[in-house]
């Protein structure tokens, strides 16, 4: 059983021609730190989830990506719907190589300096985290249950983080990739009819978009905790056009919350009877079927994340 060398699945980044220099250069590092680890590469972001259930049906007691958000996601997936010889999950670690990155940043990792993060995980400084839940139906009546470790976006964020990962792939530097990416706040000021229940209310409102974050959301749940056992909610008002210029500043300066147009809750558990065809997204990776209703809880530190 091979639980004591890491199980490392590399994610090549889409329309990146540096990708394999990158990853060539984490492996001889790896290699000349003497880390025991067996690697695969997937070949698409749909093969992340069934090699991370390989290597958890095989033993491995650490698991790391070589990626970005999306792929985090498919990872936990896998590790999360198989069962282990060993009784327990295997432990989860990231090598952010991809977009956004964003549960990655929150623990302080770099996504320049690989060799600093290697350092780190070697360490092997466990932290139980807690794992998201959400169990949807689609509008064809297929039911799926699904894992996050950072945030489920519903609304225009989820339309944002489609549009971010196809810019990306066109333009060389990031920050333009955002920079477009969030334009479509300004042309697309739809407002989604939500309904949901927490806390014991049902709630009818319609939004631009909601987040539910078990940690920082992108910017959108920054007050969340990723081992408290509770989702942060935060519901975004259809805004006037100044107002959104106003939320982008206030997103990328940590302060979203202090905008007019926001409406926060703390829960355990939301359950959304109605999506208003909001397109949604977890973790970054987009659900490519229309929703109509979702439950969406936590799992109190459930499952152990490799930190600095």
């Amino acid at each position: 059983m091979p639980s004591k060398s890491w199980g490392l699945i590399y994610c090549p980044k889409e329309g990146s021609p540096r990708t394999h220099k990158r990853w060539n250069k984490i492996r001889s590092y790896l290699e000349s730190l003497g880390v025991a680890f067996d690697y695969v590469q997937s070949e698409g972001a749909g093969s992340v989830e069934r090699l991370a259930s390989m290597m958890t049906r095989a033993g491995y007691g650490t698991i790391i990506v070589v990626g970005g958000d999306a792929a985090l996601n498919h990872a936990l997936c896998g590790i999360m719907n198989t069962s282990s010889p060993t009784g327990k999950h295997p432990a989860i670690g990231v090598i952010p190589n991809g977009f956004g990155n964003d549960f990655a940043k929150y623990w302080g990792f770099s996504t320049d300096d690989y060799k600093q993060t290697i350092d780190a995980l070697i360490c092997r400084r466990l932290r139980k985290v807690d794992v998201g839940t959400i169990e949807l139906c689609t509008k064809d009546g297929e039911k799926d249950k699904l894992y996050f470790l950072n945030c489920v976006n519903l609304g225009v964020a989820a339309s944002i983080t489609n549009l971010k990962r196809k810019t990306s792939n066109l333009l060389a530097v990031k920050t333009i990739s955002y920079f477009i990416s969030s334009l479509l706040l300004i042309f697309q000021r739809m407002n989604f009819k939500f309904a949901f229940n927490m806390s014991g209310e049902q709630h009818h409102r319609a939004a631009m978009a909601i987040c539910v974050g078990s940690a920082h959301g992108y910017g959108q749940t920054p007050s969340a905790v990723p081992y408290n056992g509770m989702l942060d909610v935060t519901l975004v008002s259809k805004p006037q056009i100044f107002q959104i210029f106003q939320g982008l500043g206030l997103l990328y300066t940590g302060r979203f919350l202090t905008h007019n147009g926001i409406s926060v809750w703390r829960t355990r558990h939301i359950e959304f009877t109605s999506t208003g065809r909001a397109p949604l997204s977890l973790d970054g990776r987009v659900y490519h079927q229309h929703v109509v209703s979702a439950a969406i809880q936590i799992l109190p530190e459930e499952i152990d994340f490799l930190i600095p």
